[in-house]
């Protein structure tokens, strides 16, 4: 691939499809900072609403039990509306962990039963249960790369 070919390939973060994708998204990433930046700017409920499906989990456990919003604060929103940028943050940081998880057992459906099975490494706490802040989201993508490199976990 020449230079000027490369310039021209956006970037795009693995996770970008977990919130929707480029389109839902709607701002062009060119790097690293683009995502810093879209976190600054806040996300779309649309976004949220992609994760929240793809995870196969409610709007209220999302909001309430994850995010610590009222389920009712985020319904008010319309799909367009941007959140803060600490929630906006938090859910980028889920759609990584969520990503890393994916590349790691290949399959939704692994996925999904890995995040909501009690894991003896995260004390027999469901990986899930730990997205409601960064320490306990840090815990699980470790656990996620013990697994990635063959330790068990």
């Amino acid at each position: 691939m020449k230079v000027a070919e490369r310039k021209a390939a956006a970037y795009e973060p693995e996770f970008l499809h977990l919130l929707g994708g480029a389109e839902v998204v709607n701002r062009p990433m060119d790097s690293e900072f683009d995502v810093v930046s879209l976190s600054n700017e806040g996300i779309t409920k649309a976004s949220v609403d992609v994760l929240t499906n793809y995870l196969g989990i409610t709007r209220k456990v999302f909001a309430e039990d994850i995010l610590q919003l009222s389920v009712k604060t985020l319904e008010r929103k319309k799909s367009s509306d941007k959140l803060d940028s600490r929630t906006s943050s938090h859910v980028i940081e889920i759609a990584r962990v969520v990503e890393h998880a994916l590349d790691v057992f290949g399959d939704e459906t692994m996925v999904k039963l890995w995040l909501n099975t009690a894991n003896r490494a995260l004390n027999n706490i469901k990986p899930i249960q730990l997205f409601n802040n960064y320490t306990g989201l840090n815990m699980v993508d470790n656990v996620l790369g013990r697994i990635e490199h063959g330790v068990l976990s």
